[in-house]
């Protein structure tokens, strides 16, 4: 069953500005970070029970390196049985960075004159989803600056043209959106054209630092921006993502702010966030960000492991933000999405030379620009299994009807089989020759976990793939 406390079944309301910093920093400052209590809350944790933010606190609090561990390892036992093996895959597709916000972290702020604005048109679109297929994407997420030009019909158009894209065996099944916050009509029109996740990141949620942060444009409405999701939920759009970008305040606030959110959301919708993104600041054109709350690999890897820890079913999404051997660490603790064959330049996946980073072109650096190829061989010689599964979208299976699957455990029961089958279908069709063999016995050791009944069945399935048929999911 979900979590709930009771205060804020009491106290949240719809569209109200549910975050009180001075109740996160009381959690923050009382916190018990005595071993016993620790270890109590870890354990409380694998049993798959949400955690409350006291518990949140005394966690983000710890400082004992034996406890850090404790908690670290606490976070990989948990993804072990909440998501087994699996990572799934993603792309961002950067459609247009006009903007009329001042985000004063971010290259495509409305001030930034020598940033190069692009709007994709129609066909820019189709040859950058045709690239992406090519290469065996099948989710992708559109990127949108926030303005006037990027409408919800003019976001919704493009899904739709995203979907009808097939190239050979490619296609994209689940069209996720990174764009403004709408209104309640706005977010029933995305939500018509068929899209999966709707993410709207608070960046922080401490009003301060988001007031310093975000100096004009409509961004700069803090209660606008936190309540978003809450104006999706009432249009009937229960899928959604939130995130903080760490580096702007104090990540210990952060990481309570986002199960606050999650809380929120639950009390009033019965359904928290699908995902949570926690990106850390990198370089932007002309960047304006203090260094004070820059946030260290080693708190880095600790707050990753304690989001899993406070919210065992909702996904964590690690960004090409992070440089591969952090990627690599922090995949352990809990994160089930990654991006990969990141390209972040308007229009980039459609050329075909590889080019240095521009700042001038692209919202921040990424530092991690490895080819969905290596990325996937770095995920099957770790052991992980790597998936394009999109079958809960397109079974219904979310919001609320996700958390009725997730939440006691029957996920792994679609999850593992269809991440094997959409393995197949990127082993049989994109893998470069010297990583088939590799793909098959990934696949071959993880039929060996599954219960005989359904293992037969999925055996049934992949000999389809091999056969050419596509798109088979539980």
């Amino acid at each position: 069953m979900k979590f709930i406390p009771q205060e804020y079944k009491v106290k949240d309301e719809p569209m109200k500005n549910f975050i009180d910093k001075d109740e996160i920093w009381d959690f923050i400052n009382n916190a018990d970070t005595s071993t016993e209590n620790v270890r109590a809350i870890i354990a409380k944790s694998i049993a798959k029970e949400r955690l409350d933010l006291a518990e949140v606190a005394s966690l983000v609090q710890t400082t004992d390196p034996v406890l850090i561990e404790e908690i670290k390892e606490g976070a990989r036992e948990l993804k072990r049985k909440v998501y087994g093996k699996r990572i799934v895959l993603f792309a961002p597709l950067y459609v247009g960075n006009l903007c009329a916000n001042n985000c004063e972290y971010c290259g495509f702020k409305a001030s930034n004159t020598t940033a190069k604005r692009v709007t994709l048109d129609e066909k820019q679109l189709i040859e950058n989803v045709e690239a992406l297929e090519d290469n065996g994407h099948k989710r992708l997420i559109l990127v949108y600056g926030e303005h006037k030009k990027y409408t919800p019909e003019f976001i919704a158009e493009n899904v739709k043209s995203v979907y009808k894209v097939k190239k050979g065996n490619g296609e994209i099944r689940r069209v996720n959106i990174n764009a403004a916050p709408m209104d309640i009509e706005g977010f029933r029109t995305v939500k018509e054209a068929g899209i999966g996740t709707y993410q709207v990141f608070q960046e922080t949620y401490n009003t301060e630092a988001y007031t310093k942060y975000h100096t004009k444009g409509q961004k700069s409405n803090f209660e606008n921006r936190l309540t978003s999701l809450d104006r999706a939920q009432e249009a009937g759009l229960d899928d959604v993502g939130i995130g903080a970008l760490f580096g702007l305040y104090d990540w210990r606030f952060e990481v309570l702010g986002l199960v606050r959110h999650t809380n929120h959301l639950e009390a009033c919708y019965n359904v928290g966030p699908h995902t949570i993104s926690f990106p850390r600041i990198t370089d932007a054109l002309d960047s304006n960000v203090s260094e004070e709350f820059i946030v260290s690999d080693e708190e880095f890897t600790k707050l990753v492991a304690i989001l899993r820890l406070a919210v065992p079913y909702t996904g964590l999404i690690l960004t090409a933000r992070e440089p591969q051997e952090i990627r690599k660490e922090v995949l352990q603790y809990g994160c089930s999405q990654v991006d990969a064959g990141t390209k972040i330049e308007m229009g980039a996946y459609a050329e075909d030379a590889k080019k240095e980073q521009k700042l001038d072109s692209e919202q921040f650096q990424i530092n991690d620009e490895r080819s969905l190829a290596d990325v996937i061989d770095e995920l099957i010689e770790t052991d992980y299994l790597p998936s394009f599964c999109t079958a809960c979208y397109r079974a219904g299976r979310t919001g609320e009807h996700f958390m009725e699957f997730s939440v006691p455990g029957f996920i792994k029961k679609f999850c593992t089989p269809n991440a094997i089958l959409t393995l197949s279908e990127y082993v049989e069709d994109y893998a470069r020759p010297e990583s088939v063999e590799k793909g098959w016995d990934l696949i071959n050791r993880n039929l060996v976990d599954l219960e005989p009944k359904l293992k037969a069945k999925v055996e049934e399935r992949l000999e389809k793939v091999k056969e050419g048929e596509r798109d088979l999911y539980f």
